[in-house]
């Protein structure tokens, strides 16, 4: 009788950040890299991830289920900042710019993620250059892409006079 493998933990999580807009033209050696140092995490509804002002030591990518980003503002609660869902990465900014947290992430919902550590992220980094500007390159689009989300929720707060 054959023995039969099943797919190894690492192949599962390459074709789990193939799908992920973040990491469209990685090479298949690259989504390797990677996929060796992600760890899964699950959460139930409503639970804090992490909170405004954590050290950033972990870059967070949803497999499924929805994450909500928000920060407190005084004298009126909660507001979310951004409700996330599969395929979406959140907790980058932290280990880029190596500050805290400048939001608060919470379970919206049941969730799966991929986590990196910081130390894995920058020991990858650090020794796989082509990797490295490859990810720059992914980071500045998606970052870029927030900033002009973010000009158009405020060019409508503005002329809609709720600023």
């Amino acid at each position: 009788m054959p023995i039969v493998t099943g797919t190894s933990p690492t192949a599962i999580r390459e074709e789990q950040l193939a799908r992920v807009p973040f990491f469209d033209g990685l090479t298949g050696e690259a989504l390797t890299l990677i996929a060796e140092v992600t760890q899964e995490e699950s959460h139930g509804l409503g639970t804090r991830i992490f909170k405004y002002g954590d050290p950033g030591d972990r870059l967070y990518i949803i497999l499924e289920g929805k994450v909500r980003i928000s920060r407190d503002v005084a004298g009126m609660g909660e507001e979310a900042l951004a409700v996330l869902g599969p395929g979406e990465i959140f907790g980058e900014m932290a280990l880029l710019d190596e500050s805290t947290r400048s939001a608060d992430a919470l379970a919206h919902e049941r969730c799966r993620l991929l986590v990196i550590s910081k130390d894995a992220f920058d020991d990858l980094l650090f020794l796989h250059k082509d990797l490295a500007y490859e990810v720059l390159w992914s980071s500045v689009r998606m970052l870029t892409s927030r900033l002009r989300e973010t000009n158009d929720k405020l060019t409508f707060l503005s002329t809609t006079g709720k600023f």
